[in-house]
């Protein structure tokens, strides 16, 4: 029960980096809609679709959608504060990835995905609700520069392949996986540790 409602919590804190993507775009109350909802059920929706989970998650809890909606209404007056709170917002995101992480890798072993799969499909419910924002809102995707998110989260769904077979699908391993994902996430955060870009080299200037 415990995991159900961090599960709802990480919900509605991917849901108000989607209304702030969206108050900085400029978007009226649809478009901010859209983007927290995206942004907090979507890499979980492309993870069901692919695994064929029927139904989706939230058209079988529709309590995912109250919280979006909720926190829609919420967030929207306050919007003006995000700075207070940016740090509060970045460790309860980074919690978000990790729970999410293990949703979706036990939930791709529960429905035979190899392993790898599974460890795809946790990155996958992790990052790509975020993706899909930064698509929509015209940005390149966070998960696709050097920030380190999805390294995180592909890395807790790889741990627990590796221990499920010893530890089990219990809770010591849910635990595990969400400190390990956790800890990444925001050691990058507070260290500005990030991946190195790839760029092409500059060709201006070139002697023929």
């Amino acid at each position: 029960m415990l995991f159900y409602y961090t599960d709802l919590l990480g919900t509605a804190v991917f849901a108000i980096t989607g209304i702030l993507v969206a108050c900085r775009k400029n978007m009226d109350l649809f478009g901010a809609f859209v983007l927290a909802f995206v942004t907090a059920v979507g890499g979980g929706s492309i993870r069901d679709i692919l695994l064929g989970a029927n139904p989706v998650f939230w058209i079988g809890d529709t309590n995912y959608i109250l919280v979006v909606i909720a926190t829609t209404v919420v967030t929207l007056p306050l919007r003006h504060w995000h700075k207070q709170f940016y740090w509060p917002l970045q460790l309860l995101d980074a919690l978000g990835l990790a729970v999410f992480t293990v949703i979706g890798t036990s939930k791709a072993l529960a429905f035979g995905a190899s392993p790898i799969v599974a460890v795809m499909m946790g990155g996958l419910t992790g990052c790509g609700g975020g993706a899909l924002r930064d698509v929509l809102a015209g940005d390149v995707p966070m998960v696709l520069r050097k920030e380190i998110y999805a390294f995180a989260a592909i890395a807790g769904g790889a741990l627990y392949i590796v221990l499920e077979p010893v530890m089990g699908q219990g809770a010591d391993l849910t635990a595990l996986t969400i400190f390990v994902v956790l800890a990444i996430r925001v050691l990058s955060l507070y260290k500005g540790i990030s991946l190195p870009p790839f760029m092409l080299p500059n060709f201006h200037g070139r002697q023929k």
